[in-house]
Formats: structure tokens, sequence, C-alpha cells
């Protein structure tokens, strides 16, 4: 499995670059490129997000959304996802996905899948929906910075979202008997770039991550029989299939 980050194929903010439209437009171009890729080197890949340009054909009205696939060593787009929870400055130009159907969990060569996005990753709820359909992986591409902590958090801690982020994956592992994948952007220290990619599994915690800010890439293997190990301690799917289930998670 080969996981890139999220908005990895253009300028974060739409509206920097006018082409970023007509290349946003053109999104089964690059869904294309990565569907060969994967049927050529016959390896699963998540190309981290891709910004999509679309049109109502009932309205007319053209919608930005932040989508990720989850394409098979074969070249077959097994899942789709439309980011949900947006990061805030997105929300000025980036429409939210459909919420009518819940998050759905996938069947792929390497279990029941799940898809978020980054800002995803601060929501449980996300999580259990998706481990409520089966998922024992949960993949989430970000475009996460230092900065997102804004001026107030910086100067409580210039790390805080580092902080946020290693701590939140591995909560996310831990509290689902889950795998986390966490492919977060690169890039320089001094320009905000976070880092923290990296797998998080129950017991184990971090399972392997790239090291500091830059970009870079890690091999990571991970023995998925921990997580039916740490389920058979936890019992937390099990608790979550109860009829008498008490929180309003959807069924």
């Amino acid at each position: 499995l080969a996981v890139l980050p999220e908005f990895h194929l253009a300028d974060f903010h739409p509206s920097h670059d006018r082409s970023i439209r007509q290349r946003c437009a053109n999104y089964d171009t690059h869904l294309s490129s990565y569907v060969a890729l994967a049927k050529e080197c016959a390896i699963n890949i998540v190309p981290g997000s891709i910004a999509e340009l679309r049109t109502d054909p009932v309205t007319g009205e053209e919608k930005f959304l932040n989508v990720a696939y989850f394409i098979d060593s074969t070249g077959e787009v097994r899942g789709r996802y439309e980011k949900r929870n947006l990061w805030i400055p997105e929300r000025e130009f980036i429409d939210r996905g459909a919420t009518d159907s819940g998050h759905v969990a996938f069947d792929t060569p390497l279990g029941k899948v799940g898809l978020l996005i980054c800002w995803d990753l601060a929501f449980p709820e996300a999580f259990r929906e998706l481990v409520m359909q089966g998922a024992k992986m949960v993949i989430v591409p970000a475009y996460w910075k230092l900065d997102d902590a804004g001026d107030v958090g910086k100067r409580r801690n210039p790390e805080s979202e580092r902080v946020f982020l290693d701590a939140a994956v591995v909560s996310r592992a831990f509290e689902n008997t889950a795998a986390v994948v966490f492919c977060n952007v690169g890039g320089k220290k001094e320009e905000g770039y976070a880092g923290a990619s990296q797998v998080a599994v129950p017991f184990v915690g971090c399972a392997g991550r790239v090291e500091g800010c830059d970009e870079g890439m890690s091999i990571v293997e991970v023995d998925m029989g921990v997580l039916d190990e740490a389920e058979g301690v936890y019992q937390v799917r099990q608790d979550l299939a109860r009829e008498d289930w008490h929180y309003g998670y959807r069924r």
C-alpha cells in the first residue's frame, strides 16, 4: 500500500492560480494516471486527495470537492470519499462532501478499509462509523501544518500541532482497535510544516514514521494480527455491536 498526502497534486488554495480551476476540472485525468500506475506496479495506492471541480448536470452549479480514493493493485477503484469535516480556512473555497450516507467502509485486498482526510482526524465519530462497519484500517491523507494552531496556540507551544497529531493518531488506533495510516504533507520546518506521517496500531502505538517534517518516505511493516489481539483485550468492537449500545452512532 502506497499513501500520498492531501492536495499533493495542486496548490493548497485554488484561488492562487487561475489555471488551478482547469486542472481541478480535469481530475479524471489524474485519477486515470494513478489507476494505470497501480496496475503497472501491482500495488494498492491511496493518491492523497484530489481537488475536483464538478458541475451539477441539473443546476449547472460548480462544486469544489476534496476527494480521496483507494485503488487496488489491479487498478480497480475500491473506495471514494469526499471530505466532510473541512478545516476552517478551507470552507471559503471547498464544498463539504455529501453527508446523507454516512462514512462508508469498503472491501480491499487488505481487508475492510475506511478513508478520511486531514481534519477528520479530530472527530472520533468518523472513525466509529467506519469501525462499526468492520474497517480494520483507516487511511488519512493530510495537509496539516504547525501554523494551524494559530498565533495563540503557537505562543502556548510552537509544536502544539505535532503534539495533537501524535496523540490523535495513536489514540484513534487504540480506541478503535484499528490500524491508522496518517500521511501528512512535508516541507521545511521554517515554513510551518509539521510532518508526523506515521502508522499506528494498538499496543504498539507508532509502528513507523517519517522522521522530521521534510519530504520523505517510510516503509512500515505491520502485523495486522495485533488488531485481533487488541480487540480480544479491549472488546471495543464487541461493545459497539451490542443491541443496547448506549451512544448515538449510526448503525
